[in-house]
């Protein structure tokens, strides 16, 4: 079986996790480019954790500016097993109040501009993305919210935006009208890529704001979000300890098989696949070329 080791992705507002011991840092690089920032590596009780700050220390890089790649290939190669992200977005829904957690099971993707895979001309593959969050992993989060407290309702789709400007009011609309959840500007390509690394992947979209939409409440602006964005702190702080103390010792298998996503996503024929690229692949392809040996 394999050791369970549980990434944190923390958006804006969360660039440390309180509570981690044995604390060390580490700069890596990758064949995608450096990450956000260092990786800060620990444990809580007997998990062992690996956190990065989305947007580096201090939030000097914006949503388009992220090297998705490298934060997810820095994670991997960290031998991360599952993946947290956390991250601040807007409301569609009234009862999807600032303040409330949603764990997230769907996303729609209105990025535009990033790299969204690791895979491409040289070693083509595509990974199925039909049920993007890891059911079991979602769980556990659900179920830390409860022991603590914590609001936290399960399900929803998140709508990814490009971004860094916050919505027009007619997009607004359009959203709120085709029934998604939340917004933001990070869960894309970062969800597609925790696929592709077969990692076990799950959102905390934390409730800041309702977007632009709602004729009670004031458009969106960085000091509202800024403000409730340090209120949930804490209880992000409270519900990611608790997940890590209650965390199994042993990864548990994605019964939707996120953790093996490439048995049956290349397309590449094996002799037609570029060395070049195979060795940028090496840690995602490490599982699948150890079973043929």
């Amino acid at each position: 079986m394999t050791k369970a080791i549980v990434g944190i992705i923390g958006g804006s507002g969360i660039y440390d996790l309180p509570g981690l011991e044995d604390l060390r840092e580490e700069s890596v690089t990758t064949p995608w480019g450096e990450p956000s920032d260092a990786l800060r590596f620990g444990r809580i009780g007997d998990t062992q954790a690996v956190f990065l700050p989305r947007h580096g220390r201090g939030h000097k890089l914006s949503p388009s500016g992220i090297n998705y790649r490298a934060n997810i290939h820095a994670l991997k190669q960290a031998g991360v097993t599952d993946v947290v992200s956390v991250s601040a977005c807007g409301s569609f829904k009234p009862e999807l109040a600032p303040g409330i957690f949603v764990l997230v099971d769907q996303f729609v993707d209105r990025t535009h501009g990033r790299c969204s895979s690791f895979f491409g001309n040289g070693c083509v593959a595509h990974v199925s993305m039909a049920h993007p969050v890891a059911p079991l992993l979602r769980e556990r989060i659900f179920q830390a919210a409860r022991a603590e407290n914590v609001p936290c309702l399960k399900g929803g789709t998140y709508v990814c935006m490009e971004g860094p400007q916050f919505s027009s009011y007619a997009e607004s609309l359009t959203y709120k009208g085709l029934d998604y959840d939340v917004i933001g500007m990070t869960a894309m390509p970062e969800a597609k890529l925790a696929r592709e690394a077969e990692l076990s992947y799950a959102t905390i979209a934390m409730v800041t704001d309702y977007d632009c939409w709602h004729p009670d409440h004031s458009a969106v602006d960085v000091a509202s979000v800024i403000k409730t964005v340090h209120e949930n702190a804490g209880k992000a702080a409270t519900l990611l300890t608790r997940l890590l103390r209650d965390f199994p010792a042993e990864h548990e298998a994605c019964p939707i098989g996120s953790d093996r996503a490439l048995d049956n996503a290349l397309i590449t024929s094996p002799s037609a696949r570029d060395p070049e690229m195979l060795r940028k692949l090496d840690v995602f392809l490490a599982r699948m070329n150890g079973a043929r040996t």
